[in-house]
C-alpha cells in the first residue's frame, strides 16, 4: 500500500515519517462554554485528512487519526483509575457506508474505555458546514440521547469550529 499522503511504500495508510512531519499531534485544550475541550490537531493541518471522509480511503485515514492521537490519550488518562468511561460520538450516522465519529471511538477501544456507539443522535437537518455562529445558534441541534443515565463521558467529534454542537450534546437530557 501507498501512504496517502506522500505516496511510499507503506504498511500504513500515512505513514510514520508524514504522521511526524507533515500531521504532528499538537494537544491543546480550548474552554468552550462550560466544557473544556481537548483538540489534538491543528485544523489547518490535517484539513485534508479530515475532509477525507467523503471518499472511499476515509474510514481508514479516521481509524488511523484515532489510533495515533485519540488512543494514547486515552491509555494515559485510564492509568489514572477512574473506572469505565463511555466515549459517546456526537451524531453517529453513517454517510458513504460508515460513521466516521463511529470509527474514531472504536479506534480507541480498551479495557476502562467503552465506545458508546450510535447513542446521541441529532434529529434536526441541519448542517452547520460552512455556516456562521450567528446561524449555529439561530438553529439548535436537536440531539436525543438513548444511552444509559449517570455515567462517565467523554464527547468525541471530529472538528470543533464554534463549539455550538457539543454545546448541545452536552445539554441533552439523558
Amino acid at each position: 500500500m501507498r501512504c496517502r499522503s506522500c505516496n511510499r511504500l507503506s504498511f500504513a495508510y500515512i505513514c510514520q515519517e508524514c504522521h511526524e512531519t507533515k500531521f504532528p499531534i499538537n494537544i491543546h485544550t480550548r474552554v468552550v462554554g462550560d466544557m473544556d475541550v481537548i483538540c489534538f490537531y491543528d485544523y489547518s493541518t490535517i484539513e485534508g485528512l479530515l475532509l477525507s471522509k467523503h471518499t472511499k480511503y476515509g474510514y481508514r485515514v479516521y481509524k488511523e487519526l484515532g489510533k495515533k492521537a485519540l488512543y494514547p490519550f486515552l491509555k494515559e488518562l485510564c492509568e489514572h483509575e477512574l473506572g469505565d468511561i463511555y466515549l459517546i460520538g456526537i451524531d453517529e450516522k453513517p454517510s458513504g457506508g460508515y460513521s466516521h465519529i463511529a470509527t474514531l471511538t472504536h479506534s480507541a477501544k480498551m479495557l476502562t474505555i467503552i465506545p458508546y456507539h450510535a447513542k446521541l443522535i441529532d434529529h434536526s437537518s441541519i448542517s452547520y458546514a460552512g455556516k456562521s455562529l450567528e446561524y449555529r445558534l439561530s438553529n439548535p441541534r436537536k440531539f436525543v440521547y438513548s444511552g444509559k443515565p449517570n455515567i462517565q463521558a467523554i464527547l468525541i467529534d471530529d472538528i470543533i469550529t464554534t463549539g455550538t454542537t457539543l454545546q448541545y450534546a452536552k445539554n441533552t437530557p439523558s
